[in-house]
C-alpha cells in the first residue's frame, strides 16, 4: 500500500484571523504522516491594491490578473502570507519550505487562452512534477504552495487556490494515497446555508448531480466541488470539506466526498 498523503487547502477567511490562522497550523503541524499545504491570500491582495489606489477586478467571482494586480499577488502570495505561514509553522516544529508552481518547477501551467473574458495572468495547470515533490517529502519537509504557477518561459501566473490543491492531489496520488482536505469557516456542504449545522455528511457522484438540480451546490461552491469530483475521477482517494474540526480525530461532523 502507498505511504498515505494529506494535501490541505486553507481558505481565506482562517488566513485573514490571526486567532484561527495559529489553531489550524497547530492542528495541521500535528497531522501525521507527509503533508502539503495550500493557501491563497486574495483579500489581502485586494487589500494592498485598495490601498495603491487600484480597483479589483472581479467577472462571476473571478479575479481579472493585468500586469499591476499580478505584481500584487506575487508579493502577498509569494511574499507576505507564504513566508508568515512558513514562519508559524517553523515555531511549531514542522519543518516547512516555501513554493510556488516555479519552485523546483513544480506545477507547470499556461496563461489561460481569452474566450468571452480576457482573465489576463491567470493560470491553467498543465501537470505537476510528482517525483521532484516526493524528493522533497522524503527529505521530511512540508511544502506550502501559494497561489502561483509558472508557464516555463519566464512568466508567474495567479492561479485558483483551489485548483492547485486538487492538482497537486492527482498528481501525488501516483506515489500516494492521498487525501485532499478544503477546510475554510463552514463546518462542510451546507443542505441549508442558513442553518449552519445542516452538514451533508456523505456526497457521491450521485447524490452530487441531484444537489445541483436541487440548488443546493450553487454558486461559489460550483467550482470548488467541480475540483472535489475532478480529484476523485483522477486518483484521489477522498475528499474532506470542514472548519478546524476536520483535523480533530474524534470530530465526525465534516463532509466527506467519494465516487
Amino acid at each position: 500500500m502507498n505511504q498515505q498523503l494529506s494535501i490541505v487547502k486553507i481558505g481565506g477567511n482562517i488566513i485573514e484571523n490571526e486567532v484561527e490562522l495559529l489553531k489550524f497550523l497547530t492542528l495541521f503541524s500535528k497531522l501525521e504522516g507527509s503533508k502539503i499545504l495550500v493557501h491563497g491570500g486574495g483579500k489581502k491582495a485586494n487589500h494592498i491594491l485598495e490601498k495603491m489606489g487600484i480597483s479589483p477586478k472581479m467577472v462571476n467571482g473571478r479575479r481579472i490578473t493585468d500586469l499591476e494586480s499580478l505584481d500584487v499577488a506575487i508579493m502577498v502570495y509569494g511574499g507576505l502570507t507564504n513566508k508568515k505561514i512558513v514562519a508559524q509553522l517553523q515555531a511549531l516544529n514542522c519543518n516547512a519550505i516555501g513554493m510556488s508552481g516555479a519552485d523546483a518547477n513544480a506545477i507547470q501551467a499556461h496563461k489561460r487562452s481569452v474566450k468571452e473574458i480576457d482573465y489576463g495572468f491567470a493560470g491553467d495547470i498543465d501537470g505537476v512534477s510528482n517525483n521532484t515533490l516526493n524528493s522533497i517529502l522524503e527529505l521530511g519537509l512540508t511544502p506550502v504552495f501559494c497561489a502561483l504557477t509558472h508557464d516555463q518561459k519566464g512568466q508567474l501566473l495567479n492561479t485558483n487556490a483551489d485548483t492547485i490543491a486538487s492538482e497537486l492531489a492527482i498528481g501525488m496520488s501516483k506515489n500516494f494515497e492521498t487525501t485532499l482536505y478544503y477546510c475554510f469557516e463552514l463546518n462542510g456542504v451546507l443542505r441549508d446555508f442558513e442553518d449552519k449545522t445542516s452538514v451533508i455528511k456523505k456526497i457521491d457522484s450521485a447524490s452530487y448531480a441531484n444537489l445541483i438540480s436541487d440548488g443546493i451546490i450553487a454558486d461559489g461552491m460550483l467550482p470548488k466541488m467541480h475540483n472535489c469530483f475532478h480529484a476523485l475521477n483522477n486518483g484521489v482517494k477522498e475528499v474532506r470539506m470542514g472548519n478546524l474540526a476536520l483535523f480533530e480525530k474524534e470530530n465526525t461532523n465534516y463532509t466527506r466526498l467519494v465516487l
